[in-house]
């Protein structure tokens, strides 16, 4: 079983930039693929990217691409999201999933990730 940390969020201006960690507490995320979702208050959880097992598929949601980027540590250890030109609309509660296989796809379907981290709240500023 994987056990994620998530950490990072916090107040920030709109135009601002903040990095999401995702750590594996009791060991590895070797061979998992990782995957962020938010959810807003009074709205659907919506994906925003996923980072396959080995860390050279990435998949990323229209309304981030070229803001968000996720990566991995080459110790497999944490995965980040660094999000660039936060608006006040990425404002959620962020969290962390990994998928419950290993040496799986990255997807960015919520149903697919059975491993949840306990979410970091980013707020933004107008």
């Amino acid at each position: 079983q994987v056990q994620l940390v998530t950490s990072g969020g916090g107040l920030v201006q709109a135009g601002g930039s903040l990095r999401l960690s995702c750590e594996a507490s009791a060991g590895t995320l070797i061979g998992y693929t990782v995957a962020w979702f938010r959810q807003a208050p009074g709205k659907a959880r919506e994906s925003v990217a996923a980072i396959n097992w080995s860390g050279e598929e990435l998949v990323y949601a229209d309304f981030v691409k070229g803001r968000f980027t996720i990566a991995k540590d080459n110790a497999h250890t944490t995965v980040y999201l660094q999000m660039e030109g936060l608006k006040p609309e990425d404002t959620a509660v962020y969290y962390c999933a990994s998928r419950c296989e290993r040496f799986a796809p990255a997807t960015l379907s919520h149903h697919e990730y059975g491993f949840w981290g306990q979410g970091t709240q980013v707020t933004v500023s107008s």
